[in-house]
């Protein structure tokens, strides 16, 4: 095919949309499912409504080919899970009797059974439920789901790809189960696996699948030889099937790198790649390997992880240079739009010419449809597009809103010294231990408290003038003086004050920051019926004023042991953003740590003598490619030391992680220099005290002991044993027992309990060490 008709050709596609709807209907149903409110057949109609919608917005918009699969009650990888039949042995009985309680008991857990453990989607908010595999698993395919989904599709007139997690990402995501070996290494399953894929594909086909997308975003990562090999092997073997659709293989997030001759090798159809952000080597990297002659190109030109305005033109000319390079080119998003809003039109408080940079899901597939239309017939097509386009970019380029003088100013005068405490650890240390008095293993939460029903309707109230300020915060006071009670009466030795004036550990300083906008109905996935709404940093950073100081202060008013300062660090405040992409992340994230230092200073001028600056997004941000990473844990690491490195001696400094990949970042959590760092452990076994331990961190840590992302509530007895294996790892006058996370999301009845249990669990521990 030439390249003019390669042109003519192109169509346009996505890989994933929202799944929530635009009132978050699909949370709303489970939730209610989970209280007994929403009948099972009830949930099983509104998720239909919402597939059916989104395929038809997608149609209607021009896309010409919807995804399917990729609607999910809570996750896609535990509906891969499903797929294959790898269910853990202690969810069988559950998924046997009734397959909907079954797959939420492995996403949430009971009271008796603990769920899977959950960890971040490659470098992104999202989060996935691990796979758990052993030598004896048995692979069994199911795929009843992904079948159904694209009848749906199919009677309503679409032409529909079904979407699957792949086969080598699927088990390169994939953990040990318990009780095997911990150097077990699922990929060793790839045989054992590929003839299940090969069944779904054969049932796909039957169903009416003329293309199959299998996604390997785990191939976009630094990979063995022997991983490599596993991929050409996996696509030799599923592309010999004679019963099968056509195959596309999709990366995204980052460059192929040496995965990407693998491919192109393969007996595959076609290739789907990213080609924004870093992931633009891979044109060089595609023209170097000739090409895919024969088969279908299909370029992910849109960035889906990011809310600014594509640049058409630059965009064309990209697929321009690839018209040529396949035997088809066609547009698409980078990745799922699940990691985006659904529709700027439904923000009615962000200014309309700054609404006009912005590109939700809906906005985005314009653009594709926009740049496959001008592939396909030229520019002249697609004029008017274009001409918006430039003046959009324009005036973003040259508003006022993106440069601050001041701020700029401030940031380039920062000296090597801002950035480091004025005495090393260990005389920090001592000095703490006078300081604050604390007993051996030491009690805390995360921060958050319950958000109750109560809470949500008070901030709604005061947003719609039903109540005045004075009458919120009387509602916040009276909520803080429970909290601070609670935690007295329950033993905790380190308390916080609960944030119940808080939306989100984000978006609520970004509100009282210049540079942020905030969005009313920006909701993102971050995991299961968990929404957020990242905030958009469209310009310089600065805190005209002191935004967590009063409450804190209350607090400690109301009782004699130390209140933790609470803040969520500059990392974070960019992760679980939309950033600008205009300047280099790391001058962003220094103007951020200017503004939290200023916090910082005002909160230990308030007499707070503990201040915990949580950094969970530290690991996620990581890039997939080791050869970029010591660039950014340069400027990661130097932003959080800069936001706390003006404090005195005796005032700890703390710093929380959760739900990562903690072991690849040892180092870096070493040199944020914090005093204390809390961090995810419960579900992972206490993985990351073992990982501490071997990296030799010199400081003190809390491994949870008390998984929040599950309503079971733990017995003192598993949170002391979880404690003792700990203590194999961490010193005793070096751990702290804590939660793996913040509370906001369980209810007081379940914390109560839990909190409980945790410092009872604490007293036997101590009891025993006094005892030997």
């Amino acid at each position: 095919m030439t390249a003019k008709s390669a042109a003519a050709a192109a169509r346009a596609t996505v890989y994933g949309y929202p799944r929530q709807g635009p009132n978050r209907e699909l949370k709303k149903a489970i939730e209610g499912y989970w209280k007994g409110r929403v009948t099972a057949d009830a949930l099983r109609t509104t998720a239909a409504e919402l597939r059916s919608a989104n395929w038809r917005q997608l149609a209607d918009a021009g896309i010409d080919e919807v995804p399917t699969g990729d609607f999910s009650y809570y996750d896609h990888v535990l509906d891969t899970t499903v797929m294959v039949g790898a269910i853990p042995g202690r969810h069988r009985d559950a998924v046997a009797t009734d397959p909907l309680d079954g797959y939420f008991a492995m996403a949430r857990g009971t009271q008796d059974v603990a769920p899977l453990e959950m960890t971040k989607w490659f470098d992104t908010n999202y989060h996935y439920l691990v796979p758990e595999l052993g030598p004896d698993t048995v692979f069994t395919a199911d795929p009843a789901k992904q079948v159904a989904e694209l009848g749906e599709a199919i009677a309503l007139g679409l032409s529909a790809r079904p979407v699957l997690v792949g086969p080598v990402t699927y088990l390169l995501l994939a953990k040990p189960a318990p009780g095997v070996p911990a150097d077990f290494e699922p990929l060793t399953l790839l045989d054992r696996l590929l003839p299940v894929y090969a069944e779904v594909l054969a049932d796909l086909r039957a169903a009416g699948a003329e293309w199959v997308q299998l996604d390997e975003p785990a191939l976009v990562q630094d990979r063995t030889p022997a991983e490599l090999d596993a991929a050409a092997r996996a696509y030799r073997d599923l592309g010999a099937l004679t019963d099968r659709p056509k195959l596309l293989v999709a990366s995204y997030f980052d460059r192929l790198g040496d995965a990407l001759p693998v491919l192109a090798k393969a007996p595959v159809d076609g290739l789907a790649l990213d080609f924004t952000d870093a992931a633009a080597a891979n044109l060089d990297a595609l023209a170097a390997v000739g090409g895919l002659p024969g088969k279908r190109l299909i370029a992910g030109v849109v960035n889906g992880r990011n809310v600014w305005i594509n640049d058409l033109e630059k965009s064309l000319a990209t697929l321009g240079t690839l018209l040529g390079l396949a035997d088809r080119v066609d547009v698409a998003a980078s990745c799922s739009l699940l990691h985006v809003p659904l529709d700027t039109a439904l923000e009615r408080d962000i200014e309309p010419q700054i609404r006009r940079w912005l590109a939700f899901a809906r906005q985005k597939t314009a653009e594709v449809v926009a740049l496959a239309r001008g592939l396909a017939l030229g520019t002249d097509a697609i004029t008017g597009e274009l001409a918006a386009n430039r003046a959009d970019l324009a005036a973003r380029a040259s508003s006022p809103i993106t440069h601050d003088p001041a701020v700029r100013a401030r940031a380039a005068a920062v000296r090597d010294t801002d950035a480091r405490r004025s005495q090393p650890y260990a005389e920090r240390a001592a000095a703490q231990r006078v300081h604050l008095g604390l007993p051996l293993l030491p009690t805390t939460t995360i921060g958050s408290f319950p958000q109750t029903g109560e809470l949500r309707t008070a901030r709604a109230d005061l947003r719609t003038g039903r109540i005045d300020t004075a009458g919120y915060e009387e509602r916040i006071r009276a909520e803080i003086q429970d909290v601070v009670s609670f935690q007295e009466k329950a033993g905790l030795d380190v308390l916080v004050h609960g944030e119940p004036e808080r939306n989100d550990m984000v978006q609520y300083f970004a509100e009282q920051l210049t540079g942020y906008l905030a969005t009313e109905h920006g909701w993102v996935q971050s995991y299961g019926t968990r929404y957020v709404r990242p905030p958009i940093l469209a310009g310089d950073i600065s805190r005209p004023e002191p935004m967590t100081v009063r409450w804190t202060t209350y607090a400690q008013s109301l009782t004699d042991r130390p209140v933790k300062g609470m803040l969520t660090g500059p990392v974070t405040m960019l992760a679980w953003s939309f950033v600008r992409d205009d300047q280099p992340l790391g001058d962003t994230a220094r103007q951020v740590a200017l503004a939290l230092r200023d916090e910082v200073d005002d909160l230990e001028t308030g007499g707070t003598s503990v201040i915990q600056v949580d950094e969970p997004a530290l690991r996620e941000t990581l890039p997939l490619r080791a050869v970029d990473r010591p660039a950014y844990l340069a400027w990661a690491t130097e932003a959080f030391r800069l936001s706390t490195g003006g404090v005195r001696p005796d005032t700890q400094i703390h710093t929380h992680m959760c739900y990562a990949e903690f072991g690849d970042i040892v180092q870096a959590i070493d040199d944020l220099d914090a005093d204390v760092i809390s961090l995810e452990a419960a579900r992972s076994h206490m993985q990351v005290a073992r990982e501490l331990a071997a990296h030799g961190y010199p400081r003190e840590a809390g491994p949870g002991v008390y998984d929040i992302h599950s309503p079971r509530v733990p017995s003192a007895e598993e949170a002391a044993e979880l404690l003792r294996t700990g203590l194999r790892a961490i010193p005793a006058e070096r751990l702290w027992v804590n939660p793996d996370c913040g509370l906001k999301t369980r209810g007081w009845p379940e914390t109560r309990a839990s909190l409980e249990n945790l410092v009872a669990a604490a007293r036997a521990v101590r009891e025993e060490l006094s005892a030997s």
